[in-house]
């Protein structure tokens, strides 16, 4: 009996979207990935405006949050993972955020 080899297409991150409680994920493949806000908690305590600012890494193998200091893997979605950071870590993270300033909305003339 012979058996058949299948090859795995690795999907890459195209486009991402934020809602208040949704995370979703374009796929190379044409899948969307959409999960809770709930298990990213840097993401769930970020502003709207913060959200939007993501960009693809590895060639959209993952996700960033420069003003959150965030990284989302594809494989990790597609594994169904939540975050691991651990809850000192994002205590201390939301703590230094809360310490700073607030920032004030530019005016344009």
């Amino acid at each position: 009996m012979s058996t058949s080899t299948v090859e795995m297409e690795v999907a890459f991150a195209e486009n991402v979207s934020v809602t208040a409680d949704t995370l979703s994920v374009e796929l190379s493949d044409g899948r969307t990935l959409a999960v809770p806000l709930a298990w990213y908690p840097r993401l769930l305590h970020a502003s709207a405006e913060e959200r939007k600012h993501w960009r693809l890494i590895a060639r959209g193998r993952g996700i960033h949050w420069k003003d959150l200091d965030e990284d989302i893997s594809v494989s990790g979605l597609l594994a169904g993972r939540p975050s691991g950071e651990s809850q000192a870590s994002f205590k201390k993270w939301l703590a230094t955020r809360s310490s700073r300033p607030a920032k004030r909305p530019s005016r344009r003339r």
